[in-house]
């Protein structure tokens, strides 16, 4: 059986306690991946701390060479790294070819670091003496990322880390290695140095050993509320600079006016791509006025029947199957939840049956309709393939309610109206928002993240808040006087005028 190594200081360690990774089309156990410890963790520290200095004095325009040739290799590999994420992540081909595009244009955007840490300079700002700022380096900075993109959230992070001078260590899921360890060998290939970027396997033992080791000056991390808020509040008990990145339930509202057949096409894969994990997926369509939830509703049920389901590394479908046994479990639990609570389950995706693979981990589409806000499957992320409906009277409705969910991190508006779509996007209380864009990820020169409990921390991932948050700030006031001039003590607070 295949084994999934740690990857620290250009080398394949492996550790005597393993995990299995499976094949959620199958269900069979595909791989071992290796299990890290504290001790793990600190080889990677160590390695990356005898590394850093001579790459902080590497000048940016090296480092984004480096990025340059990075971009290259991954697109000639993408086809054998897409593999693997389907393999063991579940998705289709063609979704994680599309995540691995959006991963590389964020390696794109590092290419630019030389004019990206271009600092200030003021000249003259008091007698002889000039101010200038400049960006520098953390030192060893952390990555702690979730199963559900595998290759893409991971180049969120250590790209622009890296290029602005940092070593990084990258902790990946357990449920879908094996990416993480491929993608990082290629930066070597592309000539990063040796322990500049390691990747350290494991489950809570090592992200705990990140969490509480001093020379770890930073931790970005991405993956459920809970999760997230703990390690905010650790890493920052720990003084480590933090973003985490937690869970969703992103609404999209439906207004009368709206191109119903555009909204059901589009809500199609904004709900069900990915099998719906994925922490932009649309999960609540707020429809305004009865006739709109019906209209949607009736477009909607016919596409979710014809979905194509299957094993992901099969060419040409819509939906793989989750990632594990106990996340179906988890998500069908839910879906039994929503009828309790007296949901109309409207379609009904539970008794999908793939054949030839009986054992894998498959869901269908479920659409829901008549759910309140009072409902568990309103009120939690269920990560899935299940859509709820949600009616409401007006605009204003439906405001208030996006706004009162404790969530805030993607949005949409379906209307022609755009004296409606002002209103929205200046009311509406979430980080990322689209206007008949089901799915607004930001591109890679803006930065992602949302608003309330989907965010802990000041600071966006990737784009322009990526280079504040993995450097700091130096600002430098320095005075060269003519030869002539004796300075002369001054005991008031100095002012730019004097």
């Amino acid at each position: 059986m295949e084994y999934v190594s740690h990857w620290i200081n250009g080398q394949d360690l492996e550790s005597s306690r393993t995990l299995p990774v499976t094949n959620p089309a199958t269900g069979a156990t595909i791989r071992q991946v290796a299990e890290g410890d504290a001790t793990t963790v600190q080889a990677a520290i160590e390695a990356a701390k005898a590394a850093f200095p001579a790459w902080r004095d590497t000048p940016p325009a090296k480092r984004a060479q480096v990025m340059y040739r990075f971009k290259a290799l991954l697109e000639r590999d993408a086809e054998r790294l897409v593999q693997l994420i389907s393999e063991e992540h579940g998705k289709t081909v063609e979704d994680a070819m599309g995540e691995l595009k959006r991963g590389i244009e964020n390696v794109e955007y590092a290419c630019g670091v030389p004019e990206l840490l271009k600092g200030e300079y003021s000249h003259n700002v008091g007698p002889s003496i000039d101010a200038f700022s400049n960006f520098q380096p953390l030192g060893v900075v952390a990555g702690i990322t979730p199963f559900n993109f595998p290759a893409m959230v991971p180049l969120w992070m250590y790209p622009m880390a890296i290029a602005c001078g940092n070593a990084f260590i990258l902790k990946p899921s357990e449920k879908d290695p094996s990416a993480a360890v491929a993608v990082a060998k290629l930066l070597e290939e592309a000539g990063l140095p040796q322990g500049i970027m390691s990747v350290v396997q494991g489950g809570r033992e090592t992200v705990e050993a990140l969490l509480d080791a001093p020379d770890v000056k930073a931790i970005s991390f991405v993956g459920s509320t809970p999760i997230a808020e703990t390690i905010y509040r650790r890493g920052a008990e720990s003084g480590k600079r933090v973003q985490a990145l937690g869970g969703a339930k992103n609404h999209a509202i439906v207004l009368p006016d709206a191109d119903i057949d555009n909204a059901a096409n589009t809500l199609m894969g904004a709900a069900f791509g990915s099998a719906g994990e994925r922490c932009m997926a649309i999960s609540v369509a707020v429809c305004v006025g009865d006739d709109t939830a019906d209209r949607l509703i009736e477009a909607m049920t016919p596409k979710i029947a014809a979905l194509k389901i299957g094993p992901g590394t099969d060419k040409g479908l819509d939906m793989g199957a989750l990632v594990t046994a106990q996340h179906r479990d988890k998500v069908l639990g839910y879906i039994e939840k929503g009828i309790q609570e007296g949901a109309d389950l409207v379609a009904d995706g539970r008794d999908l049956v793939v054949p030839g693979h009986e054992d894998g981990f498959f869901v269908g589409g479920c659409l829901f309709d008549r759910v309140t806000p009072q409902m568990t499957i309103y009120a939690e992320e269920i990560f899935g393939p299940v859509l709820c409906v949600v009616r409401v009277s007006s605009l204003d409705e439906a405001i208030d309610l996006t706004n009162a969910h404790e969530y805030g991190n993607g949005t949409c508006l379906f209307t022609r109206d755009g004296e409606a779509a002002r209103r929205f996007t200046d009311a509406i209380e979430v980080g990322m928002v689209g206007i008949n864009v089901p799915l607004p990820v930001p591109v890679a020169s803006h930065s992602f993240g949302g608003w309330k409990r989907s965010l802990f921390g000041d600071l966006h991932a990737y784009g322009p808040d990526a280079v504040r948050f993995y450097t700091r700030r130096k600002a430098v006031s320095q005075r060269w006087p003519s030869s002539f001039e004796t300075a002369k003590a001054e005991f008031n607070f100095p002012s730019g005028g004097q």
